[in-house]
């Protein structure tokens, strides 16, 4: 038995000694320490042996076990730093070559920085942020705006009409929207198709939205006055391309419903956002105007950033910004219209006890005023010489 284990010890060094690699010497291991190697079972075995042979052989056994596992151990640290060797040698790094250049971060784009800070100026005055379908109804769209079937408005914002058969499952009228609405003087209103109807097949039922006042209508739905939102989005209009227009342009409705809601908050309000986004010198006034859905309306104008309101530069010509006036228009506004109440006044807007006014303005006309961008198109050309100014 002492002979069998001074072999079995003797031909384990060798074969670690000549272990290649850390799965072989692993191997080894497990062949000769591991559970079902004869040394573990000449150890195992030692009870059953005479009782003068136990000592000695145990002793030998023990020997041999822990011989082997220093020579493990020592072949483990062997290969390691012939392996840490290696890779010095092969995977060299030049630490004096100039690193990578980092990769500047890139912004926000200056129509989301714009619309961003409207967003900032109006929830400071206590207004929440609402947003809405870019895909719209004619019912939220026009009808419900007090932009009845044939009324001129509807043509002068040339829409972007849509299928309702070419949507995924298609479109359902809500109820509330087919029933009977109220009528324009000296007019019937149209019997409605009743509650949950399909829309009927045609391209003037569905609509890319060509204002973001849809979201006026939608939010009155959801919750009774007093009402305070402000609503960015994209709208959509078939206009031509040019240095002012686009058929797709960005705008931020404002809404604010409640009771003794007059004329002069609205004033106040857009006194205190035109100053926010222009500066504090900056002064109002207010134009009469028309629009379907409010009533009176009101064009909004600021003085002149450029030349304070004077119309005049400082080198005494006249103001191309202004053209001379001292005023720059930057937003239409006016007080709801009560028909518009008639088509949410199921949902508590009764115009006989509330009232309030509404306003919109183009986020790419704000953008253009603030930093003196000459063409609206230079917001789409993704030109890095243009957007990295902001």
């Amino acid at each position: 038995m002492l002979d069998r284990i001074e072999n079995l010890r003797s031909e384990a060094e060798a074969a670690i000694a000549a272990a290649a690699g850390a799965g072989a010497l692993e191997d080894l291991r497990v062949q000769y320490l591991g559970r079902k190697s004869e040394l573990t079972a000449i150890l195992r075995g030692i009870g059953e042996l005479p009782a003068p042979e136990r000592g000695p052989v145990g002793s030998a056994a023990n020997a041999a076990r822990q011989s082997l596992e220093a020579a493990i151990a020592a072949r483990r640290e062997e290969l390691e730093a012939a392996e840490l060797e290696r890779s010095l040698l092969e995977d060299v790094i030049d630490v004096t070559l100039p690193g990578t250049s980092p990769v500047a971060p890139g912004h926000l784009h200056l129509l989301t920085r714009t619309r961003r800070e409207i967003e900032d100026v109006f929830v400071g005055l206590g207004y929440r942020v609402m947003e809405g379908p870019d895909v719209e109804h004619d019912y939220y769209n026009f009808t419900a705006l007090n932009h009845p079937p044939g009324h001129p408005a509807r043509m002068t914002q040339d829409s972007f009409y849509v299928d309702p058969g070419s949507l995924p499952e298609g479109i359902r009228v809500p109820a509330w929207a087919v029933a009977r609405a109220p009528a324009a003087p000296g007019r019937e209103a149209e019997e409605p198709a009743g509650p949950g109807a399909l829309l009927p097949p045609g391209p003037k039922d569905v609509l890319f939205r060509t204002h973001t006042s849809p979201m006026q209508i939608r939010a009155m739905e959801s919750q009774e006055p007093p009402i305070f939102i402000v609503v960015p989005g994209t709208a959509y209009r078939r206009d031509t391309i040019d240095a002012t227009h686009s058929p797709m342009f960005h705008q931020v409705e404002g809404l604010a419903v409640g009771e003794a809601i007059s004329l002069a908050d609205l004033a106040g309000t857009l006194q205190e956002a035109a100053r926010a986004l222009f500066g504090p010198d900056r002064e109002t006034r207010l134009k009469p105007d028309f629009f379907p859905f409010t009533e009176p309306s009101v064009q909004v104008d600021v003085s002149c950033m450029a030349c304070g309101g004077s119309g005049r530069l400082a080198g005494g010509g006249r103001d191309p910004l202004c053209k001379g006036t001292g005023w720059i228009e930057i937003l239409g506004a006016g007080m709801v219209d009560p028909n518009v109440f008639g088509f949410v006044e199921r949902f508590g807007y009764d115009p006989e006890r509330v009232q309030g006014f509404a306003f919109g303005m183009g986020i790419e006309r704000i953008a253009m005023l603030k930093h003196g961008v000459p063409d609206l198109r230079m917001y789409y050309e993704n030109d890095l010489r243009f957007l990295e100014q902001f």
